[in-house]
């Protein structure tokens, strides 16, 4: 069974559809659906809350430190994390038992965007290759319980880039494959600063961490651009 984790901060708009499309497209493998919230000031506690199948638990703000007290509380044997902006392919749950039935004890979706551009479909055509260059945590990611707890989780010091990181190491672990079906994320990001501001942003981010900045240099460095 799938413990399918999601963190979320002021989500009340975006949880609603997430949690009514998992409900749609799962096939009878979702032991829990856990929101792991960082502190929301609107609706998305309630929400949560009055969801059958939705397991709430308050949480410290950060995406890694969410995503690993989900993680604690699980009782499925593959944990699955997934933005609450990100909508999975039909019968995501099946798919990703099947892969590691095979042996495939990590991987995520190739990943399209809900807007029609050019350069995030051509981001999106790119997710289907796999190599680290090419992945990100609107991709989501499933990976065996006991793999995760082997690799010691998210590394809780990064605020950004957490999914980046611990996709790394499962790399080097060579267990990563690319569930061939799509994973729809949405561009509200893109749609906010620009498309061209947002890629740009990424790429500084990208060049930061492979130069050597610290989680607190990426963080700040975010922060300036996606407050402003």
């Amino acid at each position: 069974m799938i413990s399918i984790i999601v963190p979320a901060f002021n989500e009340e708009e975006q949880l609603p559809m997430l949690l009514r499309h998992l409900e749609a497209s799962s096939s009878g493998n979702i032991s829990e659906i856990i929101v792991v919230d960082g502190g929301s000031t609107d609706a998305t506690a309630t929400i949560a809350k009055n969801h059958p199948m939705v397991f709430y638990v308050p949480s410290e703000k950060g995406r890694a430190v969410q995503m690993n007290t989900g993680a604690r509380l699980a009782k499925g044997e593959i944990l699955y994390f997934l933005h609450v902006d990100s909508l999975p392919p039909s019968n995501f749950d099946s798919l990703i038992i099947a892969e590691v039935e095979k042996g495939n004890k990590a991987g995520c979706f190739k990943m399209k965007f809900d807007k029609d551009h050019w350069w995030l479909n051509l981001m999106g055509h790119f997710t289907k290759v796999n190599h680290i260059t090419c992945r990100g945590g609107d991709q989501s990611l499933y990976v065996e319980m006991a793999l995760f707890d082997e690799i010691g989780g998210f590394d809780e010091s990064y605020k950004v880039y957490e999914d980046n990181e611990i996709i790394r190491r499962l790399y080097k672990k060579k267990q990563f494959t690319i569930i061939k079906k799509w994973i729809t994320t949405s561009a509200r990001l893109y749609d906010k600063l620009g498309v061209w501001n947002t890629q740009w942003l990424f790429i500084q981010i990208y060049w930061k961490r492979r130069t050597g900045a610290s989680p607190e240099e990426l963080y700040s460095h975010y922060y300036k651009r996606v407050s402003s």
